[in-house]
């Protein structure tokens, strides 16, 4: 194991499992969260600061998970002033590409490195170690952070300079909102029909056309209980990052309007397959 000092600044949903696969892999972690609370049983496992600035000051390589661009804006402003020199940023928020990019430019200039990498898969896969990494930055970057990401996901795809790792997550997610939709609505029909929600996902998860997030999202359905594993306001909030960067295609709108009107319904919270709700 190497002396690397990492930071970890984001302990939601999806950033509490990451850091907590470093921890397990051996190494030294640091961790901040604006909300408190989100730290407490990262005490006596890992270093808790207080403060950005102290976790930036000690350590190496500093890793983000966070909300949406504001999020990622506010944590950056505190980073950049400190001194960064040899450090190395690795951000997996899902944001706009102008957000990535021009926090990387910024990290770049004072003498750091700077990788966007947004991942593929929600809370299990998190928890696992099974995610995709979609990575941007120069090869040096990906080389240094390697180690890491090999024990955070199964996949690490260098996609090419920074904004490229956004701009494939931005597709993916584009892609499972339009699954997702497709899928609420092949049981609201089948269901019209006469047949039941088991046995239509049953068909459907056997067939060609079943996938990994027909699969995963098949027990939310038949139990009719969505906990969120990946909740609809971040779905929507990626959909219209994806509308914003030119994703104008016949289906766009149609599925932006059932996002925001499940959204609109107070369904933003539940799991993104929640707006079988909104469609009914």
């Amino acid at each position: 194991m190497n002396n690397t000092k990492l930071g970890w600044i984001g302990l939601g949903n999806m950033g509490n499992p990451m850091a907590k696969n470093l921890l397990k892999a051996g190494y030294d972690l640091s961790v901040y969260n604006r909300s408190t609370d989100k730290t407490e049983e990262f005490k006596g496992v890992a270093t808790v600061y207080q403060s950005i600035s102290e976790l930036v000051n000690n350590c190496d390589i500093i890793f983000t998970m966070l909300t949406n661009d504001d999020a990622v804006n506010q944590v950056y402003q505190e980073v950049l002033k400190e001194e960064l020199s040899g450090k190395l940023f690795i951000d997996f928020s899902t944001i706009s590409q102008e957000c990535s990019l021009t926090n990387a430019e910024l990290v770049k200039a004072k003498g750091a490195g700077f990788i966007d990498a947004p991942v593929a898969g929600s809370t299990i896969p998190a928890k696992e170690g099974t995610l995709i990494m979609m990575t941007g930055g120069n090869e040096r970057d990906i080389e240094r952070a390697q180690p890491y990401l090999d024990k955070l996901g199964k996949l690490t795809k260098h996609l090419g300079a920074n904004g490229s790792g956004v701009a494939a997550k931005l597709s993916i997610n584009y892609f499972l909102s339009l699954i997702y939709q497709g899928l609420a609505e092949t049981v609201l029909f089948s269901e019209q029909l006469g047949l039941e929600r088991k046995d239509m996902l049953e068909i459907i998860n056997e067939s060609a056309c079943g996938n990994g997030a027909t699969k995963v999202k098949t027990p939310l359905l038949i139990n009719d209980s969505y906990p969120a594993a990946f909740a609809l306001d971040l779905m929507l909030k990626d959909i219209l990052l994806a509308q914003k960067a030119g994703a104008d295609f016949p289906l766009s709108q149609a599925m932006i309007d059932t996002y925001q009107n499940a959204q609109n319904k107070g369904l933003g919270k539940n799991d993104v397959i929640g707006i079988i709700e909104a469609l009914k």
